[in-house]
């Protein structure tokens, strides 16, 4: 039995925030019914076409949901929610700043009704403040929060490769919503998750916001290095490879001279006898390492970091994370469905197998419509009536 194998999430959903924290919920064994528009659905299903024909983002924060399609607007909806919420746990939703309250899915109009009903929304800047009404896409705030001011090079910004701030807002309300759970069991009732972008991405800032506290210089961009600590980051080998390497003090700097450089008289180099002063000269530090390294393999060097028990990584990219050994040799691949056929998943970290998570199919849109309406008790002729009026 999946720990939340009794649970049931009726979410509101689009783009990836939600989605993911609800993929989330149903990795656990939570019943994810997904509403989604008549006709297009959300929004992410057309955002490429890299998955066979379906959307890669789609994919990857949609499986194991029911699709529910209903067009909120439509007066025969508010019915439909009404026996859907009679029946859930959590409620879930993220959609355009003030929609849900509009149509009465406010924790303050449905606590009294549901006082069971966890209730957690997702928004760009919170349900208040000067800043409530924005429009939050990942990107925005990215810039916001502060992520695009440290991030890339000296000259230019550069925002994640992965929506990051949509990936944090939603583990932040998947994390709420599941010490919400564990509240109402002893309480027996449920509350209000509310959760922002941009909370979720300021305490991720972590150092860097601190590094600038009471008005102090924040750190400089540094691509792929790090920003105070040196050597820390990425070095070109011999044979067109890159490595990426940190050192963490004074001990594993005389090693990687001594094991790595086969230059142990750098130690005694009063331009690299700190990290401060490393970091200072790091334009003489890195050329010096690079020499070294261009007579070197990529296999070569990694070697020798791994001998000296120096911190290190090989620049993959993706074709190469698709194939990682360490993956392969943990078995954290497994199958799931999807309108186009089986595809490849990576199974839920901290699950250890593929029977410890509910890894079932990414919905057609609408595909669990029929089945769900005649569960909250729509007969075929009620179901024909709803079709009819494009309610559902």
């Amino acid at each position: 039995m999946l720990p939340l194998q009794d649970i049931t999430v009726v979410t509101l959903e689009q783009a990836i925030a939600a989605p993911f924290c609800t993929r989330q919920l149903a990795d656990l064994g939570a019943r994810v019914i997904k509403i989604e528009r008549p006709g297009s659905g959300d929004f992410a299903r057309d955002y490429d076409e890299r998955v066979r024909g379906l959307s890669s983002h789609f994919v990857w924060v949609n499986r194991s949901k029911e699709s529910l399609t209903l067009d909120l607007k439509h007066e025969a909806a508010a019915d439909v929610l009404r026996r859907l919420l009679e029946r859930a746990d959590v409620l879930v939703q993220n959609l355009a700043p003030g929609a849900a309250a509009r149509l009465g899915l406010s924790f303050d109009a449905l606590h009294e009704r549901y006082p069971g009903l966890i209730v957690c929304d997702i928004s760009g800047y919170g349900s208040d403040g000067p800043y409530r009404d924005k429009k939050a896409y990942d990107l925005l705030i990215q810039s916001e929060s502060g992520f695009l001011s440290v991030t890339g090079t000296a000259d230019e910004p550069s925002k994640a490769g992965c929506s990051i701030a949509d990936i944090a807002a939603g583990m932040y309300a998947y994390s709420n919503i599941l010490a919400a759970l564990i509240e109402r069991g002893k309480t027996g009732r449920g509350r209000r998750v509310d959760v922002s972008m941009l909370e979720s991405m300021a305490e991720w800032m972590s150092y860097p916001m601190y590094y600038s506290f009471e008005g102090a210089k924040p750190p400089a961009r540094s691509g792929a290095a790090h920003a105070t600590i040196y050597p820390y980051g990425p070095f070109d080998t011999g044979d067109g490879g890159t490595v990426i390497l940190g050192l963490q003090n004074e001990r594993e700097w005389q090693v990687f001279c001594e094991q790595v450089l086969h230059r142990p008289e750098l130690t005694a180099d009063p331009r690299f006898s700190s990290n401060s002063r490393r970091s200072q000269a790091r334009g003489e530090l890195r050329a010096l390492i690079l020499e070294v390294f261009a007579g070197l393999t990529l296999e070569q060097v990694v070697a020798r970091l791994d001998a000296a028990k120096i911190a290190n990584a090989r620049m993959n990219g993706m074709t190469e994370l698709w194939n990682h050994p360490q993956l392969a040799a943990r078995a954290r691949w497994a199958e799931v469905g999807t309108p186009a056929g089986p595809v490849p998943a990576l199974l839920p970290p901290g699950v250890p197998d593929a029977g410890a998570a509910r890894m079932d199919p990414v919905p057609a849109l609408g595909e669990h419509t029929q089945a769900i309406l005649a569960e909250l008790g729509y007969g075929e002729q009620a179901v024909a009536e709803l079709r009819a009026g494009a309610a559902v």
